[in-house]
């Protein structure tokens, strides 16, 4: 082999050597960027089921909310409910002494 076909030969091996490197270089990018995307998938199921949780505690959260106003507000019913007897029982006694009164002078 003469000279100039040697020094042809080292320059096509090291353009070689150096696209092989680039290719493991890209190789080792592609497995990260792939193990990445992965991650970014799982994060995202995550998410999904974090929303669907916020969702659910957010009826219960709605219904304790309902259920302790009930329970809030049965004393002020059962207040209004005594008041409404009282009168009501005030109002049967005064109409039935008016028309006891009235049956005695009209008899």
């Amino acid at each position: 082999m003469d000279e100039l076909t040697k020094s042809e030969l080292a320059r096509i091996r090291d353009e070689d050597q150096r696209q092989n490197r680039r290719i493991e270089l890209l190789e080792d990018m592609s497995k990260v960027i792939q193990d990445l995307v992965l991650s970014i998938h799982g994060l995202a199921k995550d998410m999904e089921q974090m929303l669907q949780e916020q969702k659910e505690q957010g009826k219960r959260l709605d219904n304790q909310s309902k259920r302790l106003d009930a329970l809030e507000r049965e004393p002020g019913n059962t207040y209004k409910d005594i008041k409404k007897t009282v009168i009501t029982a005030i109002v049967s006694a005064l109409a039935g002494s008016l028309a006891t009164g009235l049956i005695l002078i009209l008899s």
